[in-house]
């Protein structure tokens, strides 16, 4: 057989450029194997399935040995060192998906042990193992870039800046790139043939990736601009979703409703659609209060001295009457009223404005209002359901029931004490209501 060489103990050896002569038995020192080789050289056929065999339960048990064995071990390692980023690689499991490629390697240069195997065969199976290791080499990419990602949200700006939207850029970048090798590899053909075929296919890939091109700029421009982070309270009316966003992806955001449900929206929707972030609300440290009482306009009166005297003794009232009489008195000696006059126009002190006044001094006392943001109670224009008298402030706790329990609380006072000032509620008739004013006829 030509491409023969010598060894050092001057016997023949296959040439490193000359392998069918390997790859079919020929070239196999199966006389060294003694009874075992005369018996494979007499039964080719289940001579070859022995040895691949054995190559297949070689490579099985060197998997099993590194996965059970040395990744366990390695695992405790790192579980043990106060380094976070080994183990957020082995809860992205990128040594065991690493593992697969062991047995492969096994496999792919063991196959050219396996006797009588014809070239065409043995070429195939080292392409099936070749293209395999590429898809394990892609998968442990996925894996490291998961790793990457948990290493990343323990940093505090993780929720300011994620990063998990052009990870998946990269991992489909990685699958698109291994999809190209894997076919090349099984058509023994240069992956810059493929390449080159891809200009003709912009087209198509562009249509087929249009949604994932759109979310790709949109996660750019939403990261860039901060517009929007993971935990964020938004509203989104258009897809129903209100609450917390819990994942901000490539192609998608998931926001978790009030109601526990999860809304999936694509990441360039919002940037075409309008959409409602509370993060301002969450840092400010204050949520808004702006609700509205509605008073019936023939309750509102002049205050009569005996009401005055009174209110001058409440503790948040006093400096105000005292300060409003002043002034009040101070006015009518300036302007006095003209003997004969019918309808006087010096000022008196009305029990709206007095109400008014209690409500902002009492808003100012309370405790559970900020006060370091705008506080004011105004007296809205009356329409037919009567005057609305609005408070507009801020709590200074964000936290949802806290907020309606101050709310809560503080309208319960103020429709409590309307009565001590001779004011009244509007409120439509209701069904008793008309009842009552039919027995009274």
């Amino acid at each position: 057989m030509k491409g023969i060489g010598t060894g050092q103990s001057g016997e023949a050896m296959p040439a490193a450029d000359e392998s069918v002569g390997l790859l079919t038995g020929e070239g196999l020192p199966l006389e060294r194997l003694g009874a075992l080789g005369a018996w494979i050289q007499d039964h080719p056929v289940w001579g070859a399935l022995t040895v691949a065999l054995v190559v297949l339960l070689v490579g099985a048990l060197f998997h099993r040995v590194v996965r059970h064995y040395i990744l366990r071990f390695l695992e405790y390692i790192a579980r043990q060192t106060p380094r976070k980023w080994d183990q957020a690689l082995f809860d992205a499991r990128l040594p065991q998906r690493l593992a697969w490629g062991v047995p492969l390697l096994v496999w792919y240069y063991g196959a050219v042990l396996v006797p009588h195997l014809p070239p065409d065969a043995l070429l195939v199976t080292q392409r099936v193992l070749l293209a395999t290791m590429v898809v394990v080499v892609v998968r442990a990419f996925d894996a490291f870039l998961d790793g990457v990602n948990r290493i990343y949200m323990e940093n505090p700006r993780a929720r300011e800046r994620p990063i998990k939207g052009f990870l998946q850029v990269a991992n489909v970048v990685a699958h698109l790139a291994g999809l190209i090798l894997i076919i090349s590899i099984l058509m023994d053909r240069s992956p810059f043939l493929f390449l080159s075929g891809l200009g003709a296919m912009t087209a198509v890939l562009l249509l087929v990736f249009r949604d994932t091109l759109l979310s790709l700029v949109a996660g750019i421009q939403i990261t860039t601009n901060d517009l929007l982070r993971t935990g964020d309270w938004i509203e989104m009316p258009q897809f129903q979703a209100d609450g917390d966003v819990v994942d901000i992806a490539l192609n998608s955001v998931t926001v978790q409703n009030w109601d526990r449900t999860l809304t999936v929206i694509p990441t360039h929707k919002f940037l075409e659609h309008a959409f409602r972030n509370w993060r301002g609300m969450s840092e400010s440290g204050g949520r808004r209060i702006k609700r509205a009482v509605r008073l019936d306009q023939n309750s509102v009166r002049f205050l009569t001295p005996e009401e005055v005297e009174r209110f001058e003794r409440w503790e948040l009232l006093g400096n105000y009457i005292r300060s409003k009489q002043e002034e009040v008195d101070a006015h009518n000696r300036d302007h006095p009223t003209a003997e004969g006059v019918a309808v006087p126009h010096h000022r008196r002190l009305t029990n709206l404005g007095t109400f008014r006044a209690y409500l902002a001094e009492y808003l100012r006392a309370h405790p559970g209002i900020h006060q370091e943001m705008i506080l004011m109670v105004r007296q809205l224009a009356p329409g037919p359901e009567g005057i609305p008298m609005e408070v507009y402030g801020f709590t200074n706790d964000i936290r949802w029931s806290a907020y309606e329990g101050i709310q809560g609380d503080l309208f319960d006072h103020i429709l409590a004490t309307i009565p001590e000032f001779g004011l009244r509620v509007y409120q439509k008739p209701s069904g008793s209501d008309l009842l009552q004013a039919l027995e009274e006829r």
